[in-house]
């Protein structure tokens, strides 16, 4: 399945990004996943583990804005519970965004374990979404950042450019993010005219480092 994606305004904030919020330039893997999730109405991002994504951009590189918006600053902690007053947490920022974007999709659910694969799932919303239950926008990055619509691509979208896997490519973007430790494992890409195998992104849930696993089992023999 070959996904046409029309977004008018959005952003994907690199991972260094602080006070000034630069975006990447081409839509991360870990983000169009999110997006294929919310637009079947699907909220544990483990249910289509093991599916395929190729990512391609439409036409040219999008043009990257500046604005300045304003932007709370303040870190959670246990000791830091409670109201947070936007006069003393919050300030203008300059933030990158990314206009008329026009992304290519082709998932491919032959490695899912799922009963019912995400592509499925997607031809069902697209098909007849009252079958769909879901809730919110269709957002690509940040909820502010509504789609037009999605569709099936047609040739008359435009030429793709797809993102393929070169680990000495200049394009580094996310494939999956730890929402308890918020650190991403990357991929590198460049830039193709043709479909081709490496172009397909796993997206899977990282095994957790050795580093890792001995830090907890000698946490565990302390205690």
């Amino acid at each position: 399945m070959l996904l046409y994606l029309d977004c008018p305004c959005t952003s994907f904030p690199r991972s260094f990004a602080r006070d000034y919020k630069e975006t990447y330039r081409y839509p991360p893997p870990s983000t169009i996943y999110g997006l294929l999730l919310s637009l079947v109405g699907e909220v544990d991002r483990m249910a289509h583990v093991g599916v395929k994504l190729a990512i391609g951009v439409i036409g040219d590189d999008p043009p990257i804005s500046r604005i300045v918006r304003k932007q709370r600053h303040h870190k959670f902690g246990v000791k830091h519970l409670g109201t947070y007053p936007t006069s003393q947490f919050s300030k203008p920022n300059h933030h990158e965004l990314l206009t008329d974007l026009q992304v290519a999709i082709q998932i491919d659910s032959s490695e899912e374990l799922a009963a019912a694969k995400l592509i499925d799932r997607v031809a069902i919303a697209l098909s007849t979404p009252e079958q769909i239950t879901r809730f919110g926008g269709l957002s690509l990055g940040e909820s502010w950042a509504l789609v037009n619509g999605a569709r099936l691509y047609r040739e008359t979208d435009g030429l793709i450019r797809w993102l393929v896997k070169d680990n000495r490519g200049l394009i580094a973007l996310p494939v999956w993010i730890d929402r308890t430790t918020s650190q991403g494992t990357f991929q590198r890409f460049s830039l193709s005219d043709e479909l081709i195998d490496d172009c397909l992104v796993s997206i899977v849930e990282p095994a957790p480092s050795i580093k890792m696993s001995k830090a907890k089992s000698v946490r565990k023999a302390k205690g």
